[in-house]
């Protein structure tokens, strides 16, 4: 089987995460996406947001659950050093080991097939981690399936705090749903305010937040991350449940005294 073939069998492999994200462009541009579903979740929108608030260019990325690697590749297109990519799912790893070595990067590209130990007390250093829609399957994904939801909660806030130790700034999103269940909601009333004061609360003194990107549709339908305001913190079920997750920017609170 050839590198082109087996990417594509990969991408598509069946689990729940399948055809999470778009392709990075170089990856898109030699494999095509002509035979193989891909079902976008705005990773481009959300990466024109990241780089206005976050430099990549000659930083080491640690990419948590990154899935089949949009956020890794597209990293290194930006200038970073290397990227260490963990994600438990064996297909979406193995399809990101394939595709940096089609891509002649594997040299920067560190590929981890596992879930990230938050608690761990060791930790490699990295300037910038990406966290992007991961704590929300504490308990189904990773972690201990008895936990209420209050503990899970609690528990999410730990693991957030955690990467203090790890980073000065952290690309941040979480979903609503816990375990990605439909059927149970992080927050009473499912709205984008409880999320946003969940996580203002639970990081207070040891993040700062630089920036929450909150997603709309421009004048073209087209969809662009703006600043929060007043107007865009309601939730709007129009856009369905992805396009009212915030994306939070957070720096390390120079006041903290642990970690980096």
């Amino acid at each position: 089987m050839n590198s082109l073939t087996q990417l594509k069998e990969l991408y598509a492999k069946n689990s729940k995460h399948s055809n999470y994200q778009i392709l990075s462009d170089k990856l898109s541009a030699i494999i095509g996406t002509g035979q193989i579903e891909v079902k976008s979740r705005y990773e481009r929108e959300r990466l024109d947001y990241i780089l206005k608030h976050v430099e990549v260019k000659n930083k080491n990325i640690l990419d948590v659950g990154g899935n089949s690697g949009y956020f890794t590749f597209e990293s290194i297109e930006a200038g970073a050093i290397s990227v260490h990519h963990y994600e438990g799912n064996r297909a979406h790893s193995k399809f990101v080991s394939t595709a940096s070595d089609v891509l002649e990067c594997s040299d920067k590209i560190e590929v981890t097939n596992g879930y990230y130990v938050f608690e761990a007390e060791e930790t490699k250093r990295y300037g910038v981690v990406f966290l992007l829609n991961v704590l929300h399957h504490l308990g189904d994904d990773y972690g201990d399936n008895a936990l209420s939801i209050d503990a899970a909660k609690k528990q999410m806030a730990i693991q957030l705090n955690s990467m203090v130790k790890t980073t000065g700034h952290l690309v941040f999103q979480l979903g609503f749903c816990w375990k990605g269940n439909k059927n149970i909601g992080l927050f009473e009333n499912g709205t984008k305010r409880e999320l946003i004061d969940f996580v203002i609360n639970s990081v207070r003194d040891v993040w700062e937040i630089i920036g929450i990107g909150i997603p709309v549709k421009g004048e073209g339908g087209q969809v662009v991350y703006v600043e929060l305001d007043d107007k865009n913190i309601n939730r709007d079920d129009s856009l369905g449940e992805f396009l009212n997750r915030p994306l939070f920017i957070l720096r390390k609170n120079e006041s903290y005294g642990g970690g980096l």
